[in-house]
């Protein structure tokens, strides 16, 4: 039996589908989820992707877990995940927010905006929500989709002002699902949290994985196993995640000079920063700040 192809879906695809509203830097509105050609393919998506479901049903596997949608769920799949097995009942329809993680960094403030996202979606990528709340959704939905097609000179800075507050207003449905889990998480939950809790607070300092995994009282294999597990990803890779996405943020969002950030994120020095900064995203800090 031959092994189907992975195959990697970006943003300009979404952007070229028909029906759909798009901003170049970034941004996808769609009131269709299908907007891949290979869909029936398994596909890993190189964006942030979420949706309220309006009618209808769908079902998928996200990294092999099945997943069922229905009217009124809310759907998330972050970068890098893999979809497969898409299927959809003739009436499905979806107000569908597509994010490419560089927009996405530009409209966040600090790195626990994206991490609260993030986590909460690796661990629930469907969630019902409540009446309140898919109000909330369809109308921000609206909204920005109107300021989209806008005549307006600042139209990108009202759409990710406008997303930012939508990301603050739907967290309490982050809130919400986590307070009826705090019991019955499984162990390898529990310590994925207490990792990314850890990580929050000392990745300006601390980079190394048995640093974590000393605080977690475990060994470094066996936290690399239960992220890997949970996440799909490896500690370095949140490590790695959280450092570059500081970086951004100070770059683009404040005034220090890249010594001043050398000595927050405790790097040895500048060229050591430029190159850690240049590896992952592929262009000096000081272009970065220019661009």
């Amino acid at each position: 039996m031959l092994e189907k192809r992975i195959v990697d879906i970006y943003l300009e695809e979404a952007q070229r589908a028909a029906g759909s509203v798009s901003l170049k830097e970034g941004l996808v509105l769609t009131d269709s989820i299908v907007a891949s050609s290979n869909v029936h393919s398994p596909q890993r998506i190189n964006y942030i992707l979420m949706a309220l479901c309006q009618s209808g049903e769908a079902c998928y596997t996200i990294d092999t877990r099945q997943q069922t949608v229905k009217q009124g769920d809310l759907l998330f799949v972050s970068e890098r995940h893999i979809v497969d097995g898409y299927q959809s009942s003739p009436d499905f329809k979806c107000q569908c927010i597509m994010v490419s993680t560089e927009f996405y960094h530009s409209f966040v403030l600090n790195v626990r905006n994206v991490s609260s996202l993030l986590l909460f979606s690796t661990k629930n990528p469907v969630v019902s929500l409540t009446e309140d709340e898919i109000k909330t959704y369809s109308d921000y939905f609206r909204h920005i989709r109107e300021k989209m097609t806008a005549d307006h000179p600042y139209r990108t800075q009202v759409v990710k002002a406008l997303l930012l507050a939508m990301f603050y207003d739907m967290s309490g449905v982050i809130w919400r699902v986590e307070r009826q889990e705090k019991s019955g998480q499984s162990r390898a939950n529990v310590i994925f949290a207490n990792f990314i809790r850890l990580l929050e607070e000392h990745f300006r300092s601390e980079r190394r994985v048995g640093w974590y995994a000393g605080q977690l009282g475990i060994s470094p294999k066996y936290l690399a196993e239960v992220v890997k597990l949970i996440s799909k990803r490896t500690p370095n890779d949140w490590i790695d995640d959280y450092v570059v996405l500081e970086l951004r943020v100070l770059l683009r969002n404040s005034s220090k000079t890249i010594k001043e950030i050398t000595e927050m994120l405790h790097f040895p020095n500048q060229s050591f920063l430029g190159k850690y900064f240049k590896e992952h995203v592929g262009m000096s800090p000081s272009e970065y700040r220019r661009s």
